[in-house]
């Protein structure tokens, strides 16, 4: 071997120069992965390994020299690069005065980095483990991308992001593997890490898949069939005013019946006491009246908010036929719940009989309100005509029979 009165050590510092030098302005722009970077980190990688298992000087110089010469071939081929490399680097080293079995073994590590190959000792163990180290890195999500750009951009292959998760999946699962200790106990666990974080974004992918293949095939099985928005809109409205309007005579009528307690309350404390006096007999009259018409509006203010309860049960025959409204709980309240779900299943296949539950329950809930409004009018009549008259007949009998008429009398 003759070097040229040039050290082991200064062959490795010109083989980098010339390595960086050509990565950086022979390659093309489109290696995103496989460029100068990359180099670097399996140089690093490797000596990473090298310091662990303290190899002989040969066998390490070795190891470094096919770290910064594995990917030089990329300058001229992407497919052949391992050949191409091993004739770069076999010219280069010539000229650097390195002996031809040395050369020969460089080109025998640089084609173990196929990616077939199996290692057949501990050199190729070592370098098989620094350029695969991503695997087992943090980065690797961000670095597998770059290589899937790569691929497209040189046209060597597309994937799409499934596909290439899918693809790296394999890989991580069937085909790669650490071969030394050390790579096993300092890199593995990150490996999988990422493994599962790839698994985990498939699950991920498949299920909002599923979820988009599920919202497609509603949308072409019902696309003919859904209610048009101003039609969905219109029941919406229609019941959301409906229900105010409930709302509203509820509060009227609780108002009527708190009025008419207290006017009664009232009564029954301060003013019952006093008939029993001989001289008080002209307010019996008034006062009868007073409450005759108070309790006649409590009366209607309780009907007109009383609710009403039907049977709460139907038969199969009439959800079959259609004559049962299951959007309404009397009709449904006393059933069993087996028995509801198969009749909402029913109702559901059936569109029509969907607009027609929802069109009779805006019309019951119509005669609800009309009868609600026709007795909160007549409460309303019946408490204004009430106090007039009840006024009236205060006025009148403490006029006629009241203590001063008796005097005149």
């Amino acid at each position: 071997m003759h070097f040229s009165n040039k050290t082991m050590a200064d062959i490795i510092i010109e083989t980098e120069n010339y390595v960086i030098s050509l990565l950086t302005n022979e390659l093309d722009s489109n290696f995103l992965y496989h460029n100068i970077r990359h180099t670097q980190r399996v140089v690093k990688s490797t000596q990473e390994l090298l310091d662990f298992y303290g190899l002989d000087a040969k066998a390490a110089e070795d190891l470094l020299l096919t770290a910064w010469l594995h990917d030089i071939g990329y300058t001229v081929s992407a497919t052949n690069h391992e050949e191409e490399s091993c004739k770069l680097a076999e010219a280069f080293l010539r000229s650097k005065s390195i002996d031809e079995e040395r050369i020969a073994a460089i080109r025998s590590l640089i084609m173990a980095t196929k990616r077939e190959h199996e290692p057949t000792n501990r050199s190729e163990e070592i370098l098989r483990d620094a350029d695969a180290s991503h695997l087992g890195k943090d980065s690797y999500l961000e670095t597998a991308e770059m290589l899937r750009e790569e691929l497209s951009l040189l046209g060597v292959a597309n994937y799409s992001a499934a596909e290439w998760r899918d693809a790296n999946i394999k890989m991580f699962q069937t085909e790669h593997r650490f071969y030394t200790d050390y790579a096993i106990e300092n890199w593995q666990e990150t490996k999988d890490d990422n493994l599962g974080r790839l698994i985990k974004a498939r699950k991920k992918m498949k299920k909002v898949a599923k979820k988009e293949k599920v919202k497609a095939q509603y949308k072409t099985e019902f696309k003919d069939k859904s209610p048009e928005r101003g039609v969905q809109t219109m029941y919406r409205v229609t019941m959301r005013n409906h229900l105010k309007l409930s709302d509203i005579a509820d509060t009227k009528a609780n108002i009527l019946l708190s009025v008419n307690a207290i006017i009664i309350s009232l009564v029954l404390a301060d003013l019952m006491p006093k008939l029993d006096n001989p001289s008080n007999k002209y307010l019996i009259l008034p006062t009868a009246l007073f409450m005759f018409f108070s309790v006649i509006s409590m009366v209607l203010s309780i009907i007109a908010t009383r609710p009403n309860i039907t049977s709460g049960e139907f038969t199969k025959e009439d959800v079959k036929k259609k004559k049962v409204n299951l959007l309404f709980f009397g009709n449904f309240h006393k059933m069993k719940l087996e028995d509801y779900e198969w009749a909402m299943k029913e109702l559901i296949k059936d569109q029509a009989y969907v607009y027609s539950s929802l069109t009779k329950d805006l019309y019951f809930l119509g005669l609800v309100l009309d009868r609600k409004y026709k007795l909160l009018r007549w409460t309303y009549a019946v408490f204004m005509v009430g106090m007039i008259i009840s006024v009236l007949a205060f006025f009148l009998s403490l006029h006629f029979y009241g203590p001063r008429a008796a005097v005149i009398l």
